[in-house]
Order: C-alpha cells, then structure tokens, then sequence
C-alpha cells in the first residue's frame, strides 16, 4: 500500500513508501526509488503543476501589490522590486512540491506509464 500522496508530495518522497527520495536535481525525478526500488521513469506531471502555481502565485502577488497600490500609492519602480523578486521565489518555492504532489497522485491512481505499462504495485 503505498502512503499518502499529499504526504509524499509535501516532502517530495517516493509515492510507494514515503521514504526514498522522489528526484535527483531539482525537478527531475528519478530512475527508481533508492529505498523501495519502485520504478519511477515512466512519473512525469506535465505542465499540471506550472498552471497551479501561475493562478496560485498570480493571485497572491497580484492581490497584494493592488492593496498595497490603493493603501500606500508606491511608485511604481518599487513595485517591480518588491512583487517581481517574490513572484520568482514564490514560483520556485512551489515547483518541487506541487510537481511531487501531482507524480504521487497519479501513481495512486495507477495511471499507465509512458511506457504503456503499470507501475509496480506491489
């Protein structure tokens, strides 16, 4: 039985044990689980996780650069360096995770590999 997928997502282990690492760089995923040896090749979250973050961070930072417009009124030079800088870190911040949370709900819901075979479930 493998652990939950919003566990395993969070903190970017194997969706099968929990325990392996997920990826081997910063967002690629790897071959196959170091603890468990669970084939992982065939993972891949697609573009699933970039459109997530786009709404998510877009309605954060935009949200609070237009209060922050209305209340203070600053100019627009310091707009660009507080809201582009943490726009980045956000979207950074929120790629591992997301793109981990998204492989693990798809290997829980045995979705076929690109190989057009199903991962191991053992």
């Amino acid at each position: 039985m493998s652990v939950p997928p919003l566990s395993a997502g969070l903190r970017c282990k194997c969706p099968q044990c929990g325990v392996g690492a997920l990826f081997r760089g910063f967002l690629a995923v790897r071959d196959k689980c170091g603890h468990c040896g669970t084939d992982l090749k065939g993972q891949d979250s697609g573009d699933g996780p970039v459109a997530f973050i786009i709404l998510i961070v877009g309605f954060v930072i935009v949200g609070a650069a237009l209060i922050v417009e209305v209340k203070y009124a600053w100019p627009v030079w310091l707009h660009m360096v507080v809201w582009l800088p943490l726009a980045l870190v956000t979207c950074l911040a929120l790629m591992r995770p997301l793109k981990a949370t998204l492989i693990a709900l798809q290997f829980r819901h045995l979705r076929h590999s690109f190989e057009g075979e199903r991962p191991d479930r053992t």
